[in-house]
This record gives structure tokens, C-alpha cells and sequence, in this order.
């Protein structure tokens, strides 16, 4: 699963790497926007889906933070696995309340 804040454009820099120098993507034509999961999540307007308007318990800051692409994945990767518990966390809530339970799950 690819999975970037923004998607398009971090999978479009990422689909042209990986075509010209392994002359296949792995994540064939699919990835995951952050930001448009926020913005399902937190029901902010779309351009107010920025981390600064995040709930802060999605947001994991790096102590050391200098702006380094590592740093920017690290952080990425854990706002999406902080996203990713909250929405297991309400579905498990939701379905212990009695609502009807999603297939889709």
C-alpha cells in the first residue's frame, strides 16, 4: 500500500523512480491520500485538512525535527497509523453500541 500526504504528488515522483530505474511499480496505480482521510475523518473543509488543523493526538511530532525526508516519513507514517487505530477504535465502538455491523470492515 502506498500511503503519502500529499499522494499526488509524492506517487507521481515515486511511479516515475521506480518505472525508469526498476522498470515496475509495486504499488501498481493505487496509493492513499492523508490528507483526504482527514478530511473524511475530521469533516474540516478539504484545504483545512492541513496538520496544524489536525486533532492533536493524530499528530506525532519528532523531537529533532530538521526538515529531513526521513523525518517527513516518519512523521507521515505515524499520523497515518494514529489515523488508521482512531478509525478501528470508533468502527469497534460503533459496532459495540448496537449499530448494525459494516460488511466492509
Amino acid at each position: 500500500m502506498f500511503v503519502a500526504y500529499p499522494a499526488g504528488f509524492d506517487f507521481t515522483y515515486m511511479f516515475w523512480y521506480m518505472m525508469r530505474f526498476a522498470e515496475r511499480c509495486p504499488f501498481s496505480w493505487s496509493a492513499l491520500d492523508i490528507k483526504t482521510l482527514a478530511f473524511a475523518m475530521t469533516g474540516l473543509p478539504y484545504r483545512k485538512g492541513i496538520k496544524p488543523s489536525l486533532p492533536k493526538l493524530l499528530i506525532r511530532r519528532i523531537a529533532a525535527y530538521a526538515r529531513r525526508t526521513r523525518d517527513d516519513a516518519i512523521e507521515q507514517g505515524a499520523l497515518f497509523c494514529n489515523m488508521l487505530a482512531e478509525l478501528r477504535a470508533s468502527h469497534a465502538a460503533a459496532n459495540t453500541s448496537g449499530q448494525p455491523d459494516n460488511p466492509a470492515n
